[in-house]
């Protein structure tokens, strides 16, 4: 793999993972807000801090490659409930915002087939379990 695709394959994981960590934050600065904003969809405010946690530890994993596969399916399917749940009525910009969602989860899927890329603790763990790895650490 080239140093571009390198770049851009880690450029993704950030520019795709910065929102959720943005707002994974701002839910607890306006926790209480999140909540009711919540329980008017009939969400029960209780699962917010798995929320918050999916938010913010998701977007870390995916930015630094860790379990991408996994973490980009939770977060894919998160999309897609959060899509659905509160972004389903009529009016024009939650349409947008409803597309918006599906749109990241297709992002979120092109990482669960292809994984993270060679930048990636995924990558590090794969090349240190791989056949012949121990020469590679004893520097043979």
């Amino acid at each position: 793999m080239n140093t571009a695709a390198k770049v851009t394959d880690l450029a993704g994981r950030i520019l795709i993972s910065g929102m959720f960590l943005v707002a994974g934050l701002g839910k607890i600065a306006g926790y209480a807000g999140t909540q009711a904003y919540m329980a008017s969809a009939g969400v029960p405010g209780a699962v917010l801090p798995l929320v918050i946690a999916l938010e913010i530890l998701g977007a870390i994993a995916i930015i630094v490659g860790y379990r991408t596969r996994l973490v980009a399916a939770a977060l894919a399917g998160f999309s897609i409930a959060a899509a659905v749940l509160f972004h389903g009525s009529d009016d024009p910009m939650q349409r947008i915002m409803l597309m918006k969602n599906f749109a990241i989860a297709g992002g979120f899927l092109f990482l669960v087939a292809r994984g993270a890329g060679e930048w990636s603790l995924d990558a590090r763990r794969e090349a240190l379990t791989a056949p012949g790895a121990d020469a590679l650490r004893s520097g043979i």
